[in-house]
């Protein structure tokens, strides 16, 4: 076993409010902040754990769990799998007290692995449904990570809580090659959501017949207006909202538990990205307050040293002028003096000559230092014009940085000399067919949100297909898939003038047409993301042997009705070439 002695720390601020009390029926539910509740900024907080590096091994080894100082009787294990392409974890936990214990806020535990950079991976939600005992089996295509439980208000969570109840270890039974490497990772801290609930123990006893996942709602949606969601994320909000009052007026009939629990997972969603879409605006508007301050201050120091220059310039003149004065006078004194004795007229005519000559000589001498002082301040001028430009292009550089970063969380994007590339792989259409499926119009209502917050960028939005069928079918499905994508950002507030549609069938293939995983990566759409507000290009192109489903982690892509990650890479040995759509009557290409 080696050991390596790495430790990585991440950095992170994230912004949240708590506030809202829980509502007892579907109107106070969706009840706004009060004006005087005011916003308050939650510090993250670092612990450490302990990560293992997973990357050699294809096949499987035990670790262990123990529980933290808050909950030493938690216990559990887990089996780790090396897959092709990924990692498979088959974990089962026990002796968990109530999350409830911890705080009022707190319903349920989430399993999170942490990467060595610090980054945090919701891998799931644990669920004992009543038992003392329970099991989980989650994959992630991380190689190197660190397991811990935390107690959380719900289970789509972006960060985890500071209330950590377990972390993984070594045990005796761990075999194979293991790297372990200390990890600081950040958690959020202490009230990050007390939003002045009443209390979830009195709450669930009130509903005794109620599923976790009603309760795990109705936190969502307070902690998201406590955020001030309404401001920032109306839209996220008010689908949370309604799905939560869906599910409240479901349970006050005793409806279906099956419908409670979907509308109650369906309000957590929404109500979790209306406040990963809050914390990020209130971010960003303190940014750019904080810019504001300094530019004022950077005027203030500018006015301030430009009025000193000037009174010292003025200075400066006013004691030319005196020398001049005196040398008139000496010159009215001398020709005084010549007028009196004109005998002394030859040395008062010498002395006056040379009084001459060196007042020439001083004036030839002042005359230099204007000229210096004049080329030294357009000197400066031009340094401060170079120092703008800089720091403009600095900012687009930035700001392209940042949403290459944002993109990449929801879809697979890559820095090319067109823009920022955003891949739609295939399998988030219907097969043959050009309908957005759940989880592509959910990862393009995530892409609007960023794009609608950074005003200027245009969208050209490309669809392609493979060679599978005739060209005049491959064309029609490349621009219905290209339009439908348009029109779906479109629905979601981006400006129909600023997003383009264009088909081009079987053109520009990504990979060979020979190969089922070829053909496949060559189904696609490409959202080219461009505009004068990110500048030119910072990362360069993707290389040729790496296509783009292939630079975003399998835990990120969208998931399929097996719950399999869909990408470029297929668990089978080829895909299924199904019937032509009867409603296209056009020739199978999928």
């Amino acid at each position: 076993m080696r050991k390596a002695t790495f430790t990585f720390v991440a950095i992170v601020a994230i912004a949240m409010f708590a506030g809202a009390v829980r509502a007892q029926t579907p109107a106070q539910a969706t009840a706004a902040p009060q004006p005087d509740q005011t916003m308050s900024h939650v510090t993250m907080v670092p612990a450490t754990i302990t990560t293992i590096n997973y990357q050699h091994r294809m096949g499987s080894t035990d670790i262990g769990f123990v529980g933290t100082s808050i909950a030493p009787a938690a216990a559990g294990s887990a089996k780790v799998s090396g897959k092709e392409g990924r990692i498979q974890i088959n974990a089962q936990f026990s002796k968990f007290d109530p999350a409830t214990k911890f705080g009022p806020e707190y319903l349920t535990y989430v399993l999170w692995a942490v990467t060595p950079e610090g980054k945090t991976n919701n891998l799931g939600e644990i669920l004992f449904g009543g038992s003392d005992e329970t099991k989980l089996t989650v994959t992630t295509s991380l190689q190197t990570f660190g397991l811990i439980v935390t107690a959380e208000p719900y289970f789509a969570v972006s960060a985890p809580s500071n209330v950590v109840v377990l972390q993984n270890v070594v045990t005796a039974d761990t075999t194979g090659t293991i790297e372990q490497a200390p990890v600081t990772y950040q958690s959020m801290g202490s009230g990050a959501y007390d939003y002045g609930t009443p209390g979830s123990a009195a709450d669930m006893a009130a509903h005794p017949k109620a599923p976790l996942e009603f309760f795990e709602a109705e936190n969502a949606v307070h902690i998201a207006i406590g955020a001030g969601a309404q401001k920032y994320a109306p839209d996220a909000l008010a689908k949370a909202q309604n799905s939560l009052t869906n599910a409240q007026d479901m349970e006050s009939h005793h409806g279906d538990q099956k419908v409670i629990v979907q509308d109650s997972r369906d309000a957590v969603q929404n109500a979790a990205d209306a406040h990963h879409i809050t914390i990020q605006a209130e971010i960003a508007e303190e940014e750019a307050a904080e810019k504001a301050a300094a530019a004022q201050r950077e005027a203030a120091a500018k006015a301030q040293a430009d009025a000193a220059a000037a009174a010292q310039q003025q200075e400066a003149i006013a004691e030319q002028q005196a020398e001049l004065q005196k040398a008139q006078a000496e010159r009215d004194a001398a020709n005084a003096a010549a007028a009196q004795a004109q005998a002394q007229a030859a040395q008062a005519a010498a002395e006056a000559q040379a009084e001459q000559q060196r007042l020439a000589a001083q004036q030839a001498q002042d005359a230099a230092a204007a000229a210096q002082a004049q080329a030294a301040q357009a000197a400066a001028a031009a340094l401060a014009a170079q120092q703008a430009a800089a720091q403009a292009e600095a900012e687009k550089q930035q700001l392209r940085a940042t949403l290459l970063e944002q993109f990449n969380k929801i879809l697979p994007t890559t820095d090319t000399p067109q823009g920022l590339q955003v891949n739609m792989a295939d399998v988030l259409f219907a097969f043959g067919k050009f309908d957005l499926k759940p989880a592509a119009r959910e990862a393009l209502a995530k892409l609007s949100g960023i794009v609608l917050s950074h005003p200027g960028l245009k969208l050209a939005i490309d669809g392609y297909t493979d060679s599978v069928g005739s060209d005049a079918f491959n064309q029609t499905l490349s621009e219905k898939r290209a339009q439908g994508v348009s029109d779906y950002l479109v629905s979601q507030g981006i400006d129909a003038g600023d997003v383009t549609a264009t088909g081009f069938g079987k053109d520009n293939p990504v990979a060979s047409n020979s190969t089922a995983a070829g053909r496949q990566q060559n189904r696609r759409v490409e959202i080219i993301i461009s505009g004068e507000v990110i500048g030119t290009e910072i990362g360069g192109s993707t290389p040729a042997d790496q296509t783009p489903a292939q630079s975003m982690p399998e835990s990120q892509m969208p998931q399929n009705s097996s719950g399999a990650a869909e990408s470029g890479r297929s668990n089978r040995a080829s895909p299924p070439e199904p019937e032509p759509s009867p409603m296209q009557a056009l020739p199978p290409q999928r």
